[in-house]
């Protein structure tokens, strides 16, 4: 089976753990302070924090900029239902708003709409990989004096208008899961250029507790104070150490992505019935996901049918996503149902998610590709 996504790990990466393990320290050591430098330096931001996962990120978040019960924030509904629990985790709401019917990114002219007296933030995900439109979101947080957050979870490496994923938003989550652009197993970073909100993030990942191991030692001291209710979202130095190994390979691995993409969108323009998604101008796309719409009545099949034909054909094809509105804790807790985001619901019914991962050989690609000319 020709899975969806999967990690790329190498000898460099094996050794670079395996020297970890040889030193003194596991976690809470120096590689974490070196992965986090690294990354920074990579998106152009002033600090990055490292936690535990993607959705300890979008959490930490969450905390940074103090939300609390009774706040709002706008997020789309095609989206991991991560992006919509840091919200819930910390007693606020989310507030789902529909997507583009083309790229099936949040949509900006939907926003203001959803806008009230309780909205905190806006948190846009950069689905797929592609960045959203940033500078129209801008706009709209600034007039509502909002906190422009971001979901780059997908899109490590991506440029809007020649700005990285990483500075685009106020605060900026991205994860490591394997599926990712890279690896280091579990794993998440924030990238912000505000003092005061990595500090909060740096303590919230530690308990909330003011001093790490790591500094004790230094400073041979023993005491610390827990200032507030935080989190062990701590990250170990073997992950980070894969995660500096993995990163020096980010430039190649996107190139092979954008191939890949490419190599689809060839094809795919003369397949009738399979569509990619829309690519926005002035952006580039860091194919976390390839992403394509069924046409099913030229097809002449189901979504399920199609699914289950190119599974039995060896090619690991996905959904991505469910809209976290469906979901039964959210139709329990917030009494949504389906009609609130139409365009997000009807893409649901159509779309699949095509193998891409930088270790996708050509020979893989070309049996996904007739698979889907035998499809149809």
């Amino acid at each position: 089976m020709i899975p969806y996504g999967r990690q790329t790990v190498d000898e460099d990466d094996v050794r670079a753990v395996v020297e970890v393990l040889h030193s003194a320290w596991l976690t809470t050591g120096p590689m974490v302070d070196r992965f986090e430098s690294d990354l920074a330096a990579r998106v152009g931001a002033k600090h990055a924090v490292a936690v535990s996962s993607g959705t300890a990120a979008l959490h930490a978040m969450m905390y940074a900029i103090g939300l609390t019960a009774g706040d709002e924030v706008i997020v789309p509904p095609m989206t991991f239902a991560s992006t919509a629990n840091s919200v819930v985790f910390q007693g606020a709401t989310p507030v789902f708003t529909d997507v583009d019917p083309e790229t099936l990114l949040l949509c900006p002219d939907r926003i203001e709409e959803k806008i009230t007296d309780k909205t905190r933030a806006v948190l846009p995900v950069d689905y797929a990989g592609q960045p959203c439109d940033y500078d129209a979101l801008r706009d709209i947080t600034d007039r509502h004096n909002l906190v422009l957050l971001s979901d780059a979870c997908h899109a490590l490496g991506a440029r809007d208008k020649d700005r990285p994923t990483g500075i685009l938003g106020d605060l900026t989550a991205f994860s490591f899961h394997p599926v990712k652009h890279i690896a280091t197993g579990e794993g998440g970073m924030i990238t912000t250029d505000d003092d005061e909100f990595a500090q909060r993030m740096r303590i919230f990942r530690n308990h909330c507790i003011t001093t790490d191991h790591r500094q004790r030692a230094e400073q041979g001291s023993w005491f610390y104070e827990m200032v507030d209710l935080g989190f062990n979202y701590r990250i170990t130095d073997i992950q980070c150490a894969l995660g500096v190994s993995q990163l020096k390979k980010l430039s190649g691995w996107l190139a092979r992505r954008r191939a890949i993409a490419r190599r689809y969108d060839e094809v795919l323009a003369e397949v009738d019935g399979i569509n990619p998604l829309g690519v926005r101008a002035d952006c580039e796309h860091a194919y976390h996901l390839y992403v394509v719409r069924l046409d099913l009545e030229k097809i002449g099949k189901t979504r399920q049918d199609v699914f289950g034909r190119l599974r039995a054909a060896g090619v690991g094809v996905n959904v991505h996503y469910i809209p976290v509105h469906f979901h039964p804790f959210y139709r329990r807790r917030f009494g949504t149902s389906r009609g609130l985001c139409p365009v997000a619901e009807s893409a649901y019914e159509r779309i699949l998610s095509l193998p891409m991962y930088a270790g996708l050989t050509e020979q893989d690609q070309q049996t996904v590709i007739q698979a889907l000319r035998d499809l149809v």
